[in-house]
């Protein structure tokens, strides 16, 4: 009974402690709340403060010149790039190789779904023909640096010479072409008269000398530059016969007119052939006239050409028939002249 008693009092002992030490940490606690509610509603205060700086402090950071500079920051050390860059590599170590592909394929998958949009491209329509667009153009081509710029542009070098090369080649194509043309007629109509008159085909030899038709284009590309020259010519001398009254009698005019395009029949064709022994037109075709020794012919040569010339061409044109049946391609002025026309290489100027 003394142990049961003991072990009972002790029990009891225990409970009141226990709950001794449960009231007083209940207390504590209701005490330290009403200690630390000032604390807290300062606090409170203190962060609500903090926050109306900060929010000033940011306005007055985004108002001033550094999103600008951080803009340009982020452009020049292309971090946006390297951001990605590094993004694709992590991606690729962790999934594997095939990780960034899909990616690029999705990109691809969005940049055609926004390309394909009609709403987009509705928008990008009214865009450019807003008002604004127009009002924007006009005044930058109405700006002085905009009229610097295009004519720096029209006066560079490079422009010129671009678009010299593109003349120059639009006209060598145009000639190489009628030389194709003209040498595929020599031949075939040459072929086709020998068998006509059953005579054996063209030689070598012959193929080295320009045919009916070579000649003939030659001829009427220095023909049409002669009548350009006459016209030109002639309207410099009637404008300035106008300052001084004019010429009235219709006789003269004639008179002179017919004399001065004889003269420069003339001077163009001995001094062309005489000079470099081809006309303009003949270099159109690679064509030139020689002498039975291969040189170009003289002064007197080349005027007695110019009378055959004329003679082959009054019997409408009767004088070049000789051509087609000749081992050299002689023509009537050939004949006369003692001088052919040979095909000229390119590398030697002709």
């Amino acid at each position: 009974m003394l142990v049961k008693d003991s072990a009972g009092s002790d029990s009891r002992a225990d409970g009141d402690e226990a709950g001794l030490s449960g009231a007083v940490g209940r207390v504590g606690s209701a005490t330290g709340r009403l200690a630390l509610r000032p604390l807290r509603a300062v606090a409170h205060a203190s962060r609500d403060v903090i926050a109306e700086e900060v929010d000033r402090a940011i306005d007055a950071v985004m108002a001033g010149p550094a999103p600008e500079a951080v803009g340009r920051s982020l452009v020049e050390h292309r971090v946006v790039e390297r951001v990605l860059a590094a993004a694709l590599q992590t991606r690729a170590a962790g999934d594997g190789a095939a990780a960034p592909r899909l990616d690029l394929d999705q990109i691809e998958l969005l940049v055609r779904r926004i390309r394909d949009n009609p709403e987009l491209k509705r928008m990008l329509v009214e865009t450019v023909h807003s008002r604004l667009v127009s009002d924007l153009a006009a005044e930058i081509t109405k700006s002085p640096a905009f009229k610097q710029v295009l004519a720096d542009v029209v006066g560079s070098p490079e422009l010129r010479h671009a678009l010299q090369e593109q003349t120059t080649g639009l006209g060598g194509d145009v000639a190489a072409a009628a030389r194709r043309q003209a040498t595929q007629a020599d031949d075939g109509v040459e072929a086709t008269i020998h068998r006509w008159f059953r005579r054996p085909p063209t030689s070598a030899t012959t193929l080295h000398y320009a045919g009916l038709g070579t000649r003939g284009v030659a001829l009427l590309v220095d023909a049409v530059l002669i009548q350009v020259v006459f016209l030109v010519g002639g309207a410099l001398v009637e404008l300035v016969a106008s300052l001084f009254g004019g010429l009235r009698s219709g006789w003269v005019i004639g008179l002179l007119g017919g004399s001065a395009w004889l003269l420069l029949v003339i001077a163009y064709f001995v001094c062309f052939w005489s000079t470099v022994g081809q006309t303009p037109g003949m270099r159109v075709m690679r064509i030139g006239v020689i002498t039975r020794a291969g040189a170009v012919p003289s002064v007197g040569r080349s005027l007695v050409r110019l009378v055959g010339l004329a003679l082959a061409v009054i019997p409408l044109f009767a004088g070049f028939l000789p051509v087609l049946f000749d081992e050299r391609r002689r023509a009537l002025q050939d004949y006369l002249a003692g001088t052919s026309v040979a095909y000229r290489d390119v590398s030697t100027g002709g």
